[in-house]
């Protein structure tokens, strides 16, 4: 992850819609695009895309911890939840847009501060014209296994 401070905020429908998934994903990456809020808001980013796979990256931190002294499982959960939409979304036609209708993680191990840098990896297991599935695993940097997920995302054609 870059050091650079980037805009923070969202892209626009015209930018989502004018280029295909993976064209935009990796202009994400590039710094063509503003920083998502919810990367910011907990530290993490895109730093891989290729056609049916993304990759996140991000290091827990004490400010991620839940009341039991951990970090918390949101913080797995979104990170495996955007490595599998994204990579689903790299998989979208110019103007074709997605939305996640199902979402199933296991939590396998707990993070801490102590864990250091870890990356979540989406994988497409299937895609159809109207539904597709993936699925994602959450690992430090030795490939020591954290949390798993899979997903289900419903396909919406270009607009006329």
């Amino acid at each position: 992850m870059s050091d650079i401070k980037r805009e923070v905020g969202v892209a626009t429908e015209e930018q989502l819609r004018s280029q295909d998934g993976l064209t935009f994903l990796q202009g994400l990456i590039d710094g063509k695009y503003p920083v998502p809020p919810i990367a910011d808001l907990l530290g993490f980013a895109l730093t891989e895309v290729e056609k049916g796979r993304a990759l996140f990256s991000s290091v827990p931190q004490y400010k991620h911890y839940n009341p039991i002294g951990v970090v918390h499982g949101g913080f797995a959960a979104t990170l495996l939840d955007s490595a599998l939409g994204c990579a689903v979304q790299t998989t979208c036609a110019k103007g074709e847009v997605y939305t996640t209708i199902e979402l199933k993680v296991n939590l396998v191990r707990a993070l801490t501060s102590d864990t250091g840098p870890v990356t979540a990896e989406g994988k497409v297991i299937h895609r159809g014209r109207n539904i597709a599935t993936a699925e994602a695993y959450l690992r430090d940097a030795a490939g020591k296994l954290y949390a798993h997920a899979t997903t289900t995302c419903m396909l919406f054609p270009p607009r006329s």
